[in-house]
Parts: C-alpha cells; structure tokens; sequence
C-alpha cells in the first residue's frame, strides 16, 4: 500500500514549507519554519543539540534572557486569527445588489420629487413622495438587517480551537519552576506536566512517570495514549514524516489533557507550527460553498434587473410618447417608470426565504437537527450521498453480548429489550452458523486480521478489547470442524428461551471474572470498566440475574489481574455449588488462548462434573474464526474446579496459575461470548427510506473491515451492488482518477482517517454529487467544511467540528438526517411555492402599470404606495403560508433533485408567467372597466375608484394564487385547501381585513393610498377575478396531472441544468498532517 509513499512524502515536504493563511505565506519570517525536524525519530540528547541548547537543559531550563530573546525571534505561542469581518463589510454585502441599487434610485428620486414638488400642492404628492421614500429606507434596512443577523451565526471554528489552548503552564526558567502564560512558551521551554494538565504545545518528552494523554481534542477519541521517551523507529520504506501521530508515543501535543501519570517535556512547536494550529490553517483555508438557491436567486435577481430595465423603458417612453396624461412630460414619465420599478421589485422575497429557511430550522430542531447556517437547509433537499461515522451515529456506541455460542447449540440476544426476562436469548442454531460468504475460503489469521480481534486495534488507538488474538490456525477443511456434535443434546429445544438459572451458570464467569461496574438501570450511566466485558453484565442483568446478590453469593478469595501479555484474567471464588474444600477458578480471556489451556468442554453450556466432556478444539476454533468473520469481538469463558488448599485469601496469583501448570490444559470451556456495537433500530428504517428516496448511504469509520462490513449487512449498507469495503491505507495508494471511481462503487471504508474523508468527499463532488459528511473530532473539521452539508455529532462531538459544521445531531442519530434531509426537499418546494406566489404579484404589479398607461387610463392603476403595500404585507403574509407549508406525500418517494437543477424550470416558469398575465388582466381590464363605467366622474374622483378596485382585485387575486400554489400537482378545489397548515386561514383573514381597512377607513384610503371606498361594481369585480384565476390555475394542474400520467417530464428533471464548476481533488495545504490515526503497517 505504500509504493508511492515517498513521493507523497517529498509532496509533503515541499507543503509543509509553504503554509498559508487568507492567502497569505507564514513563516517567511519565522524561523520554526525552517527549524522543523523529525522530533520523534531524534534521541533527547539530539532533540536538545538540534535546539541549540546546552545538555543540562532539562534540569535548568531556559533563562530568563534566552527565553525573552526566543519570544522575540518565534513569537508568542498563539495561533494566527482568521480576519475578522467588519459591521460595515457585512452592510456592505448585505446591499450590494443589483435590485437594492435600483430602490435606492426610486429613493433618491421620490426625495427629489419630495423637495422639488411646492408646498400648496393639492394632490398630495409631497407627502406620497416623503412616504415613498420613507418606506423604501425601511424595506432596506430590514433586508439588511435580515442578512446581517443571519451571518451572525458564522465562521467560529477557529474561535473554538483559540479556547481549547491552555492558559497557563509550568516550565523550568533559570533552575527554578515557575508558572508563565501559555502564549510565552517558546521553543526549548521545558515544561512540566501533571495529571489533568493541558498540554500548552507540541512537547518532546524527556520523562514520563505513567503518563498517557487524552487526545479527544485531535482525534475525537476518548482512549488515552501511553507516552515514553524513547526515539521512535521509522519503518523501512517510510519517511519519519509519514510515522503517525497514534504512533510518535514520545510527544505530547498541544491542546491535549493528561489523563494520567505526569511527564516533562521540551517545547518544539508554538503557534500555527503545533499540530492543532495545522487544523486552525485548514479551517481557516477551506472555504464554505455557496448554496444552489443562494446561487440562483442571485442569477434571478440579474435577469430580474434586465427585465426592470427594460419595464421601466418601455414604460418611460408610453408615458412620454403615448400617454394623454404625460405626453412630453419628462419627469412625471421617469416618476412613472420608476413606480414600475418598484413594482417589480421583489422587496418582501428576501424576508420571506428567510422565513422558510427559518421555520424549517425549527422544526429540524424539534427532531434534534440543529441547522447553524439558514440557507444550509435547501443543500440538504438536495444531497445524493451520505457519509456517515459508524459508532454512535448509525450504531447504538453500547458493546452488547449479540451471541453465546456452547458445544451444541447457539443462543441469539435481543439486543434492544427493555424488559428483564430471560427469553431475551433464544436458541437459534442457525444464527451467525457460518463464516461470511467474503471470509469463506480465508486462512483464520486472515480473518482475524481483518477483523475486531485484530491485537493491532483501530487506527491509531489501543485496541478497545483487551482479549484479542494473537493467531487462528483452523483446520483445511472448516465445514466439517464447524458441525455441531448431538444438537439434540442440547437443554433447550431449538426456538426456545433458556432459564435464568441456566443462563446465570453460563455466563457467571463473564460476571464474577471481572472488575467492572453496571451502570444505571443496565445503560452506561455510572458505568466503570471496558466495554467488552460490561457487554456480559449488560446481558445478564436483562436476562433477569441478580448482579450483585450472585457476586455476594461468590466472594472473590484471589485473582490473576488481567494483562495485555497474556490476554486473561482469572478470580478464584467461593461457591455453594461446589463442596466447601473446593473453589471455583473462572477465567476469561482471548478465545484462542482459551482454547489451548482447555482439557474439556462444558455439554451445551450446562455446569457440572456429569457434564463435561473432552474438548473439540477444531470446533471452538472454528467457531472463533465464523464470528469474527461477521465483525464480532469474542471472549472465551472458561472454569474449573480446585482444591481450597491450593490458594490463598486475596494472593495475588501469576500467569502461570493458568498456563503453567504441570497437567498441561485443564480448564473446561463453557462458551464464546460474540460482542459488538449494534446497529440502532430506527437507523435500518432510515437508510431504507433514504434508499427509496435515491439517496446513497455510506459509512467511513476507523474500525476493521469485516466489523464494518458486517454492520453495512445489517444496516442494508452492503448489498450485490455495493458488496465489499475499501480500507484506508487502500485508499492512501490511489490517484485521483482511481479515488473518484471508487467512491461510486463502495458504501463502507474502514479503516478510514481524517485525510482519506477529505479525498472521498472531493472525490464524490467531483462526480458530481451532493455530499453530507459527519464527524466528531477536531480533524474532521476541514472534511466537514469541504462537504456540501457537514454534520457534527452533538454529544460526542468537539466544539470545533460543531463549529465547522452547518448541522449539529443533538441525539447522534443517523435516523435524524434522514429527516433532515427531508426537511430539506420540502424547503426546495416551498421555496419555488414562494416564489410562485410573489413573483406574479410583483410581476403583475408592474405590467399594470404599462398596461394601464397603453389603455389610455388616467395614471397608472395602482399608486407607488399601494405597491409597496402589496409587496412587503400582502405578498410577505401570504408567502409564508407556503413557507411553512408541511411535507406534500410522496417526496421522500421521489429521488434527489438534478444538481444544478434550476428552482425556476419550465413549468414553474409556465405557472408564474400564468398567474403574472392572470392578474395583470384582471388588473388592467377591471380598471378599464371602472374607468369607462364612471367616464363621466371628474378624473381625480374616478382614478381614486380605479385605484380602489384594482389595488383589491390585485391582493385578493393573489389569494387564489396562493391557495392554488399550495399544491403543486395535486388539486387545490377541496376543502384540503383550507387544512394541514393553521397560517392558510389566518393569512387569508388578514388579507382581507387590512384590503376592508385601507379601503374603506377615512384619511388612510384617500391621503396615503390614493383610492376611496368601493362599491359594489368594484367588489363584483374583485370576486369575479378571484374565482377566474383560481379556475385558470387549477384548470392548468390539471392539464399538467394529464400530461404526467402520459410519462411526460413535469417536474423538469430532464429540463436546462445549470453546469457544475469543476472541482479541485487537490488536498488542502498541510492535511498530511490530518493523518493522525495509526496506518496499518
């Protein structure tokens, strides 16, 4: 796997001495740039020399004057800050647009008009002008202010890595031991350690007394790692660069805790030089990506400011030209032109999207989805691929006892029962009864290599089971040792739950054999001791026994403590089962060690001296090897019976108590305990509705390829299309072209590090899919950033990968994307509803005025005032009854939008230019009618009534529309319209109460909005459109539901796509060093 690993090793080399931050080179004038060496590989007394510092360093420590003199050449030890984004700078975002600069125009203008018109003017216009001006401020303030606070939850990662430093820190300065602030520590400084100390920078350790440090803060895991002194070996073949972090036992890194013991180490790294200020570059470096909707609604809002332009000419030259009004007028023109601008100007849009965005944002986190960024929401309707972590997310994170296999039959155990009964274990002797179809012809030290009882454990951690082993030799021929002797003589019918008692007996060795504690309740809170072996306790105290009352009854008289040497523990217990000259040895360990100390089997688990007989070791073996085949830990139980004389109360015993007798093998092995972390229940729903939904579902973790293949079987993960796992250090070795093929044929990579997330996110962005990734370490940051959705765990999680993310998991539960992901495509529909319903008020608005001036009407039928109206409070209200709209059925039935797929395609176009030319006509021809009707009415009077018919045939005109838009195939004429979201009934009352009042109150219809109260011609009118456009947009639902039914392409998946840019595989500048967990060697 590392034929190409010297030239990824120069590669890193010529990264690592051009490090950047905000596009900026570092180091150019920091010495440590040039001063980085392989401290791991050196001896102490190199680490020193390289230092350029006297020998007795560690005993005296820096003086005080080296110690000020290297501050000023390194600089403090403080990572640099990602520039901070100004007040002004998010104003000046927030406003720089095409559309904001054409409202700032009519502003001006209507100020202008404002000044310029003399203050005996009887038709109101100073006040219209000054109101015009007034509400337009406003509009923009608020969208700004909108925009503002919806950034304000942005960019603070590297805030977050800023936190996790020290403070303070023990050195050694001129022989004396002194605390000094944490950003002081320079080059050479020794510094000293105790237990729960945070590491202030990247050490070399010179002592250790017992000291492991936990580096949860690197790698997101919890187990602690060993510290030593001496040099670290680098492998042939390897560069010392390319030696992992698990693996450089004799540093210490920066931001990391003592977990144990103390240490004393010479600092060389501070700042942006330490591992963690690697990640805060990476961090700072990746840039977030621009959601599609936010993309497109910048591309609308150009196309939007062509149409405007070419709206208010045409305007601008009917009034001049055209109309009887303004003919050779130029100002009154250009005033007109504008309030056609302002009509079509979508002010409300950008507060209603965020509306949608916002509501979906709270229901998310209702279900334990907090989304960090609105606009993140829309990404998640669209994403194709879901990478996921293993433990915790798509499993439960509970070791749990899944199967006890005896000498004659196989009990299976309901990992997910509530209650304490025995029948949680049922006989099922075709349970996990052969090896996996990918392990069949595999030699047993091939599987377990590739396997959980690997002694190699995870990348980069201790193995997290103790008992793992050390080598399987299985016979040539394994379904013949794999053949059950007598299953008819086994205690319990096949299909049936064995007794408490039965089950007590055969797994009190699991239970007495241990020194950990059950937590509450049989969960993990208050739970003390490994795993593995509370896997045992787990599933005897649900099983119904009594944990305490039998270690009560079975006092401990003298042990074997475990180790890692000999892979077993033994107790030596009283027992009312034996004669009182007899004791009870139990001893647990790795299965294949068990095995060859074994003399007799237990006759299907049953605990007696008439049920024992000689042991099948073929058989046991084979057994080892069928369940680690399926990704299962296994621990061997075995017991015997001694004489009392033999020990003594609490001696502490040898290895050779159990392996060292002089009869050779004489335990009797009672059964395999088959451990592992379960998937959740709820997750194997989630992923087959994220299947139906045509959305991938793949799982990188760092554990062994046969566990996670197994879960990827159990989960629907791994199937014939998708049938086999690829491994990290496989991964390591591929180009671009060969990573980009394979994250299209493999669902499960184990094994898998931080780095390898990165090329498989930019591997499947490539070939052109929406990712979300998840992740709970501080390196995962960069991976989370670099995917279309990151999604940070929110119990296990670090504060950074929360920070870095746009979705935090408050409950780690994979089934809570899948609901996200749901959310999302409903705030994709409920954007285009939006805009369905907006767009044709405001494109109807302007049109009326062209029209209206065409058809000769006295001035334009609806006022600058009554536009604004419509646009901010009509539109807005209405808008958000389909901003909150719920999930239509069926969508989690349709597969993943096309990416770059337009949110206006053909047949939203086809509606909104409908309902555009829908209320456009009804506008204008109820304001020609109004017009002809009271010809005879002075002009002032009858464009007041114009005024009044067509500003309420326009926003009740938009009720139809929205109430059509509610659906977007399905019919709207039935009472449904009305139910499933409250907002319909209460928009529609508002609606029209504020159109009664502004139409009919004294002063506020005539002096602000220009119009006076209808009759009953202008309400016949107003009804008359309502039902005509709701008929009209029903009527082409239907015709589009005909052409669906025929197999046409109605939701324009086939329709203009806009292209995907290009997409850079290259590794972000210094992510070698993100390879913080253990290689395989």
């Amino acid at each position: 796997n590392f034929g190409n690993q010297s030239v990824k090793a120069n590669a890193r080399k010529v990264i690592h001495h051009k490090q950047l931050i905000m596009g900026k080179e570092i180091g150019a004038d920091n010495p440590q740039m040039t001063e980085q060496a392989p401290w791991h590989t050196m001896s102490i007394e190199e680490t020193i020399s390289k230092l350029g510092l006297p020998e007795d360093l560690a005993k005296t420590g820096l003086s005080v004057d080296e110690a000020a003199s290297r501050l000023a050449k390194y600089g403090p030890n403080q990572m640099t800050e990602k520039e901070k984004v100004t007040i002004w700078q998010r104003i000046w975002h927030q406003i720089n647009n095409v559309l904001v600069y054409v409202l700032m125009t009519v502003a001006v203008v209507s100020l202008i008009q404002a000044v310029t018109t003399p203050e005996n003017d009887t038709t109101n216009q100073q006040f219209t002008a000054s109101f015009q001006v007034a509400l337009i401020v406003s509009v923009i303030t608020l969208n700004t202010w909108i925009g503002i606070y919806q950034e304000g939850n942005a960019e603070k990662a590297a805030d977050a890595l800023k936190n996790m430093l020290s403070t303070d820190a023990r050195v050694i300065r001129g022989g004396k031991e002194i605390m000094v602030p944490a950003g002081d520590i320079v080059p050479g400084d020794v510094c000293l350690l105790g237990l729960g100390d945070k590491v202030p920078s990247d050490l070399r350790l010179v002592s250790v007394s017992n000291m492991a440090t936990g580096e949860a803060a690197l790698t997101g895991e919890s187990v602690p790692i060993d510290k030593q002194t001496d040099a670290i070996p680098v492998a042939d073949g390897l560069e010392p660069e390319q030696v992992p972090l698990g693996d450089r036992k004799n540093m210490s890194y920066s931001a990391t805790l003592v977990a144990q013991g103390s240490g004393i180490g010479i600092a060389i790294a501070t700042g942006d030089f330490t591992q963690i200020g690697t990640i805060n570059r990476l961090v700072n470096q990746t840039e977030t990506i621009k959601t599609d909707v936010l993309k497109q609604i910048d591309m609308v809002s150009k196309y939007l400011f062509v149409c405007i332009c070419t709206m208010c000419l045409a305007t601008f030259l009917t009034a001049f030209f055209y109309s009887d009004t303004f003919k050779g007028k130029a100002l009154p023109s250009v005033n007109i032109a504008l309030v056609c601008a302002v009509a079509m100007v979508p002010e409300g849009l950008e507060a209603i999207v965020t509306l949608t965005y916002s509501y979906a944002v709270k229901v998310m986190a209702s279900q334990n989805a907090i989304v960090r960024a609105l606009p993140a929401v829309e990404t998640l309707g669209s994403v194709t691929v879901i990478c996921s972590d293993k433990t915790g997310t798509l499993t439960q994170n509970i070791m749990s006892l899944t199967a006890f296999v005896t000498s004659n039959a196989r009990y299976k155990n309901n990992v997910d029962a509530a209650d304490r009964v025995p029948a949680n274990f049922v006989r099922d002797d075709t349970y996990l009864c052969e090896r996996a179809v990918l392990d069949l012809k595999k030699k047993g030290a091939d599987i377990v290599a590739d396997g959980p009882n690997n002694p190699a454990g995870r990348r980069g951690h201790n193995p997290s089971n103790h008992f793992t082993v050390d080598s399987l030799h299985t016979t040539e021929n394994p379904e013949e040792a794999a053949k059950v002797a007598h299953p008819e003589e086994a205690p319990f019918e096949n299909g049936s739950s064995p007794t408490k008692d039965w089950i007590q007996a055969a797994l009190s060795c699991g239970v007495l054999c241990s020194k950990c504690v059950l937590g509450e309740n049989g969960g993990r809170t208050g739970e003390i001791g490994n795993p593995t072996e509370l896997s045992i306790l787990r599933a005897s105290y649900f099983a119904g026994v009594d944990i305490e009352n039998l270690k009560t009854e079975c006092p401990i008289v003298a042990e074997v403590p475990f180790s890692s040497e000999y892979k077993f523990m033994a107790t030596i217990h009283e027992s009312s089962d034996v004669p009182d000259d007899k004791l009870v040895a139990y001893v647990k360990g790795a299965p294949d060690r068990m095995v060859k100390v074994c003399k007799y089997q237990s006759k299907g688990g049953i605990i007696g001296d008439d049920a024992v007989e000689e042991i099948n070791a073929d058989y046991w073996m084979e057994q080892i090897a069928i369940l680690s085949s399926h990704g299962l830990r296994v621990l061997g139980l075995c017991r015997a019976v001694i004489p009392k004389d033999s020990v003594s109360a609490g001696e502490n015993l040898g290895q050779e108590f159990v392996n060292g007798r002089p009869e050779g093998a004489w335990l009797t092995m009672v059964g395999l305990c088959a451990i592992m972390d379960p998937p959740r229940p709820e997750c194997v729903q989630a992923i087959k509705e994220a299947h139906g939904a045509g959305v991938r579902v793949a799982m990188i973790t760092g554990d062994h390829k046969d566990t996670a293949t197994a879960i990827g079987h159990m989960l629907g993960i791994v199937d014939e299309k998708f049938s086999e796992a690829v491994t990290g250090p496989e991964l390591d070795s591929m180009s671009d072209d060969e990573i980009r093929a394979c994250v299209l044929t493999h669902n499960v990579f184990a094994r898998a590090s931080p780095q390898n997330k990165i090329r498989i996110v930019k591997a499947l962005q490539a070939e052109g899919q929406i990712t979300s990734m998840t992740g709970d370490g501080v390196n995962d940051a960069p991976a989370l950033k670099a995917a279309n959705m990151g999604v940070a765990m929110g119990k296990e999680g670090t504060d950074v990968a929360r920070e870095a993310s746009e979705m935090i998991l408050a409950d780690d539960n994979f089934a809570t994307i899948v609901y996200a992901v749901k959310q999302g495509r409903v705030v994709w529909d409920n954007l285009r509803k939006v805009l369905l319903v907006n767009t044709p008020i405001n494109n109807a608005q302007g049109m009326s005025v062209l029209f209206g001036l065409l058809c000769q009407l006295p001035s334009t039928p609806i006022s600058a005032i009554q536009i604004l109206y419509s646009n901010f409070i009509c539109a807005v209200t209405l808008g958000f009854v389909c901003a909150i709209e719920p999930a239509e059925d069926g969508i989690m039935a349709n597969p993943p939008r096309r990416v770059g797929k337009r949110i206006i395609g053909r047949f939203l176009l086809l509606r909104i230019l409908l309902g555009t030319f829908l209320l456009t006509g009804c506008v204008v021809g109820s304001a020609v009618i109004v017009n002809t009707v009271y010809k005879d009415v002075e002009e002032f009077e009858r464009l007041y009534k114009i005024r009044a018919t067509a500003f309420n045939v326009l926003d009740f005109g938009a009720i139809s529309v929205m109430l059509s838009a509610r659906f977007a195939y399905n019919s709207s004429v039935t009472p449904k319209v009305f139910q499933g979201n409250p907002a319909v009934m209460w928009s529609c009352v508002i609606v029209a109460v504020l159109q009664v009042l502004l139409t009919y109150v004294p002063g506020l219809n005539t002096f602000v909005f220009s119009m006076k109260g209808m009759d009953g011609l202008g309400w016949g009118l107003t009804i008359a459109s309502m039902v005509f456009v709701f008929t009209a947009m029903e009527t082409e639902k239907a015709i589009r539901r005909s052409l669906k039914a025929s197999g046409a392409d109605t939701d324009d998946r086939e329709g203009v796509v806009d292209p995907l840019p290009p997409v850079d595989m290259s590794m972000p500048k210094g992510a070698s060093k993100l390879n913080l967990q253990e290689l395989a060697k």
